[in-house]
């Protein structure tokens, strides 16, 4: 069973979203996403000062297995990344929830949120995938 922390908000695609205390969000690739790629040996982040529409596909990760696309949770612009990625891709496998975040967005509209999946909504994502 994958793990699905409670105060997160997902994505069918299988992104998770952490809203900071700023208003800002944190965005990665969900514990199921990364077990089912396998080991990753590339990640590409979108640059800082990108402007994201929601579900855009925006990223990619690469794993011995298969490369896959990331998409934007909903519109904003990109105001950081996880450098340490770069020289680091498993860092999305070891610690997804953690260490392996990919960018951190400002949403165009915070109230996009609450159109997102609950962990429980997610878990049945996964019961039916």
């Amino acid at each position: 069973m994958s793990n699905i922390p409670a105060d997160l908000k997902y994505v069918t695609s299988h992104e998770w979203i952490k809203l900071e205390a700023d208003g800002t969000l944190l965005i990665g690739i969900t514990d199921h996403a990364q077990g089912a790629l396998g080991d990753l040996v590339f990640v590409d982040v979108p640059k800082v000062g990108r402007v994201l529409a929601a579900h855009e596909a925006c990223a990619v990760v690469e794993s011995v297995k298969a490369a896959s696309d990331v998409y934007a949770p909903i519109a904003g612009e990109v105001v950081a990344i996880n450098e340490a990625l770069a020289g680091a891709p498993e860092l999305l496998n070891s610690d997804p929830y953690g260490a392996g975040w990919m960018w951190k967005m400002k949403p165009a509209n915070a109230a996009d949120l609450d159109a997102l999946l609950d962990s429980a909504g997610y878990a049945k994502v996964l019961e039916t995938a």
